[in-house]
């Protein structure tokens, strides 16, 4: 057994999500959104090394010694599996680890909205999944996967850095492929999928412009392609797409967009008010015609009226999602309004204790979803 398992025990007993280690800290755990102390022992370099070592193959340790960076993922039994970040810090080796849950929740288990299920159900085309990191992104999109595995014969090629969830094949075919070592980045692995009778692709990070470019090009092909990227509502999804290409290359780029997309699902996650854990929130862009022509001309600012009026389509804003969860005392008003992009609306529900940070942090709100 690995020095780190023990840790590891602690972090899962705990009901824990994440481990945190640093030199010259002690250990710490995130529990339901707040990190704590497993003890108050300070790691030293030894020590870190003799928990992080025995992680990795030669090369790469090689790596993380010479890059200061690392991602892989650990399995310590059939039961725990565990994404690992190795990094270097101002105090020395630093590493965090989120545990992966070895069994797949299914999108009813995650109380996500029902249209995420007609993504699943799409033979071609572009769908977004975003959030900022530890929003459960990855969560969603594996039981969006596992859903049309369940239910449609389809070949679904995933390219993750690293594998987080590992898919059994069920009526599908799931190829799972790990940037670096069975392909080298994002976009060779996109590149390849298109020469391996493809159904449907999952892009485990958009983060460049090759990356989202061959994106694009295997939507517009026939292809149904899942993506994610660091964006919290539907038009600055949008806009960072086409803020990647150069200016002479954004109207093109607008026509393939407009004619590929076909969903934008932001999520959040927020704790509950009973502590037991955190809920999904997800804000929800369905492309319709009208979505289509905003994005060809470019006004994307347009999209508020449309997700106001695409209630029937299952669109939503984050704010509603949130004020939900609210009005049905799934998180408190003080979770709702530090989650809340328009923090404005949500000021009359603070309790008075906290009525004096509604004030102060106004200034600092970021402005409507759209």
């Amino acid at each position: 057994m690995a020095k780190i398992d023990e840790l590891f025990q602690v972090l899962i007993q705990s009901g824990g999500s994440d481990l945190h280690l640093s030199q010259g800290q002690p250990p710490k755990m995130r529990v339901h959104g707040a990190i704590r102390r497993i003890s108050d022992d300070i790691l030293d370099g030894r020590q870190m090394e003799e928990l992080l070592r025995p992680l990795c193959n030669q090369q790469q340790w090689e790596k993380y010694q010479a890059r200061g960076d690392l991602d892989l993922a650990y399995e310590m039994d059939v039961d725990s599996r565990f994404r690992c970040n190795l990094l270097k810090q101002t105090g020395g080796m630093a590493a965090v680890f989120r545990i992966i849950p070895t069994k797949i929740a299914t999108l009813d288990q995650l109380g996500v909205p029902k249209v995420i299920e007609e993504f699943g159900k799409m033979r071609s085309g572009l769908v977004l999944v975003t959030g900022p990191t530890g929003s459960g992104k990855s969560t969603t999109l594996a039981a969006l996967v596992d859903y049309i595995n369940v239910n449609f014969p389809r070949h679904i090629v995933t390219v993750e850095e690293p594998i987080e969830f590992v898919h059994k094949n069920k009526r599908s075919i799931i190829t799972q492929r790990e940037v670096p070592m069975q392909t080298p980045s994002f976009a060779d692995g996109l590149r390849a999928s298109l020469r391996e009778d493809t159904d449907i692709v999952l892009v485990g990070e958009m983060r460049d412009l090759e990356t989202i470019s061959l994106a694009l090009t295997a939507a517009e092909t026939g292809l149904l392609v899942f993506g994610t990227l660091h964006t919290n509502n539907a038009r600055k999804t949008i806009d960072r797409i086409i803020d990647v290409f150069p200016s002479d290359q954004q109207s093109q780029v607008r026509t393939m967009l407009a004619a590929s997309l076909r969903g934008v699902v932001a999520q959040l996650l927020m704790k509950k008010a009973d502590g037991k854990g955190r809920v999904a929130v997800n804000e929800i862009l369905v492309s319709t015609p009208a979505v289509s022509a905003i994005i060809r001309e470019g006004a994307t600012q347009k999209l508020y009226d449309v997700i106001t009026s695409g209630k029937q389509y299952g669109m939503q804003f984050m704010d509603e999602a949130i004020r939900q969860k609210l009005f049905d005392n799934t998180v408190t008003p003080l979770e709702a309004y530090m989650k809340a992009i328009d923090k404005s609306s949500f000021r009359q529900y603070l309790p008075k204790e906290h009525e004096g940070l509604g004030k102060q942090s106004e200034g600092g709100k970021a402005g409507r979803a759209g």
